[in-house]
């Protein structure tokens, strides 16, 4: 037997050669077209990594401006906290989610929608205005960054499971499937070529049989063929014979000699 890896148990056959080709084959195309996609979603997954990593950067410096703005609002004009949750009535920012879509695989993506208002329009009218608004403007940079960071780091955790389950498939169907398919066919044809010789045996044995029983029937019939011709040469023998003697005998009992006295 071919091969010394794993193999299918089936019984080797020309329609199961045929099959296993036919499996192989879309197991190569199977592997290419995974192979592809995988390909495409790392190449997606590194940029998203880059833009996560320049976001948290960013996150980190917006973050640290709000900060520093809000103790500033703070120092100037006390706690607003009260006020400003009386004058929030609605939302300012409306976050819409969309998909994408990366090689069959659906990402979800966020897009931030800010509402214009008249929201804490009066805050800090009395000293501290002029912070009140700058941190304002800085913590609305700071929503739009997180929402951004939030897309991108859902995108990347479902391309991190899924390229882990590519990448699994992938080397399931290069390392297991593919060399077990090779290895059935390749044991498929040597049973196939032991029964084409033990075929081309059992023929040539049954040829020589034939050859031999038609040299004895011929040779009987040879045989047959030269006793039917010894057996009609002595009977044309014996006929002539039994001729003469009877031709003999009447010239010895029909006939007289004159010449004879008795």
């Amino acid at each position: 037997m071919s091969g010394t890896g794993p193999r299918e148990n089936i019984f080797p056959t020309r329609m199961a050669l045929t099959n296993t080709k036919l499996r192989l084959k879309g197991a190569q195309t199977g592997h290419s077209l995974l192979a592809k996609k995988r390909d495409a979603l790392t190449t997606r997954f590194r940029a998203i990594l880059r833009k996560v990593d320049e976001a948290k950067r960013k996150m980190g410096r917006v973050m640290q401006l709000a900060s520093f703005s809000l103790a500033e609002v703070t120092y100037a004009t006390g706690d607003i906290s009260f006020l400003v949750q009386e004058q929030a009535k609605s939302a300012s920012f409306k976050v819409k989610a969309k998909q994408e879509n990366v090689s069959g695989v659906v990402l979800p993506a966020f897009d931030v929608d800010r509402v214009p208002g008249t929201d804490f329009n009066l805050t800090g009218l009395g000293r501290g205005g002029q912070q009140v608004l700058r941190s304002k403007e800085v913590y609305a940079k700071a929503v739009v960054t997180l929402v951004e960071l939030a897309s991108l780091q859902a995108a990347f955790m479902i391309l991190d499971e899924v390229i882990r389950a590519t990448n699994r498939r992938v080397n399931a169907i290069e390392h297991v499937v593919i060399p077990r398919l090779e290895n059935t066919i390749k044991y498929i044809n040597s049973e196939l070529d032991e029964m084409d010789r033990e075929e081309f045996f059992r023929l040539k044995k049954i040829q020589g049989k034939k050859k031999r029983d038609a040299g004895k029937a011929d040779a009987e019939r040879e045989a047959l063929e030269a006793g039917n011709r010894e057996q009609q040469s002595t009977g044309t023998v014996s006929q002539a014979e039994e001729v003469a003697g009877v031709g003999e005998s009447s010239d010895l009992l029909g006939t007289k000699d004159e010449d004879i006295i008795f």
